[in-house]
């Protein structure tokens, strides 16, 4: 990382919009926790970082929320920091590609943020918890393992199906916020040109 780049990173903006989104994702996931719903709700702020701020922003702000979140709510979510890592990286770099700029290419970038994360969920998952977090996900693990998944498989479906279903609406959310944003409070960040159509 370039000097310039760097003093743009630590900018006061830009922290001051991770420390936003970290409240946003906490605030998020517990009003899924009170729910009980199978998605999670805690990566909106992660994602918005991520388009805004790009990928090293948005997995600063996705391993901090999960840190802050283990720390004061549930120690579970500390373990899950790589994957709030992935989902920063990742949004930040489809944002860079262009794919935040329709409501098409937010949706599919949700696709790929929920398949990369995947990736990274299930190991986690499986040989720390034993495939059960105590999320509202738990169930579908338990149905597919007593329909006869194994318990890889039964993890990683319903890791990818309920991410799928939370990237979506999280990725949407930020695509509509993006667009509703004045400019005196969008000015200054390096990505947006990159997320809103010409």
């Amino acid at each position: 990382m370039t000097t310039e780049a760097k003093s743009r990173f630590l900018d006061t903006k830009v922290l001051a919009l991770i420390a936003v989104a970290i409240v946003i994702n906490i605030v998020g996931g517990q009003v899924n926790d009170l729910l009980r719903l199978p998605i999670f709700l805690d990566s909106i702020g992660t994602i918005l970082v991520a388009v805004l701020a790009g990928p090293v922003a948005g997995g600063v702000a996705g391993v901090l929320t999960n840190l802050v979140i283990g720390l004061l709510f549930a120690p579970v979510a500390a373990a899950f920091a790589p994957v709030a890592l992935v989902i920063g990286v990742v949004a930040g770099l489809l944002a860079r590609a262009g794919w935040f700029k329709a409501v098409w290419q937010a949706a599919l970038s949700s696709v790929v943020i929920a398949a990369a994360l995947t990736v990274v969920a299930v190991p986690i998952r499986i040989y720390l918890f034993g495939g059960v977090t105590g999320s509202g996900a738990d169930f579908f693990v338990a149905y597919l393992s007593n329909v006869g998944q194994t318990l890889f498989s039964s993890v990683a479906l319903t890791v990818f199906g309920s991410n799928v279903a939370d990237k979506v609406l999280s990725a949407l959310l930020v695509w509509g916020l993006v667009r509703q944003l004045p400019e005196r409070l969008t000015a200054g960040y390096d990505y947006l040109h990159y997320s809103r159509a010409a």
